[in-house]
């Protein structure tokens, strides 16, 4: 099982996965109700002043949100996390939800996820699920095989603003959208209960909503394998986890309370 999807995800860094989740949708709609109805401390509006094309996201609460916390447990997810990582275990980072209203223009800037992350792993998957159609136009682009590049680029907030992380060899990311031609860029038409699974190295990007008719409504779940640990990356990170910096040090293993084993 998934053999040919696993061979794409080491070669490339992100694989399309057709129609496993198709029997979760209503789960996931529940939790992105549930999480707007009641945000997290980590909730962020990014069109405060607009009237159209609304674009919320929030993350770390699937384990107050019973929708989450019951796709994490008893989904397929993590089973094939595990397979496609090469893993022999699936260790729970966090999930993420991100929510473009119709119309949105608020596109998310090229970026890799792992320098944001206070974790360290060699084995890792975002399995990013939409609950929408979402249109090859309107979807989130991966340039293949830039997770084997083997560098770190600078995490930037939405407003542009570089994190500083002291002392790290992280370098500015190219102008990527000024030189498509120079890059392999998949993408691809989506259907709720398909999903896309891609590595923290893997470079990544999505314009905004080009639909006037329905929300793109994504929750993407994090994923660590066997070498996950934790590291303090000299500054910022997303998400904060501030706990964390306060008790361990960098290669810890990271506290199984917070950050189960799930398959």
């Amino acid at each position: 099982m998934l053999s040919e999807e696993q061979k794409l995800f080491k070669r490339d860094g992100a694989v399309v996965l057709r129609g496993l989740f198709k029997d979760w949708i209503d789960v996931l709609q529940a939790g992105i109700q549930a999480n707007e109805q009641n945000p997290g401390q980590w909730f962020r509006d990014y069109t405060p002043n607009e009237s159209k094309g609304h674009f919320w996201a929030d993350y770390c609460n699937w384990q107050n949100i019973p929708p989450f916390e019951r796709f994490i447990k008893e989904s397929p997810a993590a089973e094939i996390a595990k397979t496609l990582m090469q893993s022999a275990q699936a260790r729970m980072f966090h999930e993420h939800v991100l929510v473009k209203g119709p119309g949105s223009s608020k596109v998310t800037p090229w970026h890799h996820d792992a320098p944001y992350y206070p974790v360290d792993a060699k084995q890792t998957l975002s399995l990013w699920v939409p609950l929408d159609p979402v249109s090859r136009a309107s979807a989130i682009e991966f340039i293949a095989g830039s997770h084997l590049w083997g560098k770190h680029f600078k995490a930037q907030s939405f407003n542009g603003q570089y994190y500083d992380h002291e002392g790290a060899k992280e370098e500015i990311l190219p102008d990527i959208d000024q030189h498509r031609e120079d890059y392999n860029i998949l993408g691809w038409d989506l259907q709720p209960g398909d999903a896309i699974a891609f590595d923290y190295l893997t470079i990544h990007g999505a314009p905004g909503n080009l639909s006037n008719e329905h929300s793109r409504r994504a929750v993407s779940f994090r994923w660590l394998g066997d070498d996950a640990v934790y590291v303090n990356r000299g500054g910022k990170t997303s998400p904060q986890y501030p706990h964390l910096a306060e008790r361990l040090s960098t290669g810890d293993a990271l506290p199984e309370d917070e950050f189960p084993i799930i398959a």
